[in-house]
């Protein structure tokens, strides 16, 4: 019987419930799940009820939510009529969330290269949203880029600044576990201090200067005001953190006195040429051909059936879990 995560009618309640997919549809394919990816942030947010009314959390999360997440991987069953470019047995990455089978859009899903294991490829969807952090930085080669923020996101934005080209790649964040998989995925240097009392220290690792690009990818509003005071003057300040609480950011006097740009970066910013297909094949691409390593990263696994188990153990115990991954391999 086919399963899925399901957020209860309260703020914390986490029930894994039987469903029936729907059948499968011109342009879609029907895909058994192997593994999904939670993705600690998000999902933690709207699981606690940890938003501000009027913010688009709001808008968008209600009391149940069926099959949270959206990062999943598995195994083509059935194409629907006009579908050329997959076909049973193929493995595919899924913008989906947690359940044990799906019916999928084309445009959802990305073939994962043979070498590339399914627990690496459920990253493609965290590789995104970062992956639009970078872009909208428009770094140039050599510029330094201070990264607030060690956990998924964060661990994301490291590794696209490295292939990305810049110079130095700093990285600042309170835990070590967290600080020594940056340093796996490309950081220069790293720092484990929180980011406002860290700045001799982030200019000792950018030359002497402040850094020309911060990412903020926290999620935490009371970093956004830090994040301002390490920007160099005219530097680019990337909010890529997707707070649930925005009334709590304050700007700084550094905004206009420095020149600072600040710039919005979210998982919805595609266009025709980058959209969640040609990113997603890019981000396997690079994984497979060794550019993005992914080593480590998952420091957690839970069969299907502790999935309630496994969000409880986040929130208990987040500083120590990085990728939480749900195994749909056995029965629930």
């Amino acid at each position: 019987m086919p399963h899925r995560v399901v957020f209860g009618s309260h703020p914390g309640e986490v029930l894994l419930e039987s469903f029936s997919p729907q059948a499968v549809t011109p342009g879609h394919l029907r895909v058994r799940t192997t593994w999904s990816l939670m993705s600690i942030g998000t999902e933690m947010t709207m699981l606690h009820h940890r938003f501000e009314p009027g913010t688009h959390w709001a808008k968008w999360m209600t009391y149940p939510f069926a099959c949270p997440g959206y990062s999943a991987v598995g195994i083509v069953e059935d194409v629907g009529e006009g579908v050329t470019t997959f076909a049973v047995g193929d493995r595919v990455t899924c913008r989906h969330g947690h359940a044990s089978h799906m019916v999928v859009p084309l445009d959802r899903c990305c073939r994962i290269p043979d070498h590339v294991p399914d627990g690496e490829a459920t990253w493609f969807a965290l590789g995104k949203i970062a992956w639009h952090g970078l872009r909208a930085a428009n770094v140039r080669l050599g510029e330094t880029c201070l990264i607030i923020g060690a956990g998924p996101v964060g661990q994301m934005a490291t590794r696209w600044a490295a292939v990305a080209g810049c110079g130095s790649v700093v990285v600042v964040d309170t835990s070590p576990m967290r600080l020594e998989l940056a340093r796996s995925g490309g950081a220069t240097h790293t720092i484990a201090k929180p980011a406002g009392e860290a700045e001799a220290e982030i200019i000792a690792a950018c030359g002497g200067a402040r850094p020309d690009i911060v990412i903020d990818s926290t999620g935490n509003a009371a970093v956004f005001s830090q994040a301002l005071a390490l920007v160099a003057d005219r530097g680019r300040m990337v909010l890529l953190g997707d707070t649930g609480t925005p009334s709590q950011q304050h700007l700084s006097f550094d905004v206009i006195l420095r020149g600072i740009s600040i710039i919005g970066a979210h998982d919805c910013h595609e266009d025709a040429r980058w959209n969640l297909s040609s990113i997603s094949a890019l981000f396997l691409d690079m994984v497979s051909r060794g550019r993005f390593p992914l080593a480590g990263l998952n420091t957690h696994s839970v069969s299907a059936r502790k999935i309630p188990e496994a969000y409880a153990l986040v929130e208990r115990e987040r500083a120590t879990v990085m990728g939480m991954l749900f195994d749909w391999t056995t029965a629930v």
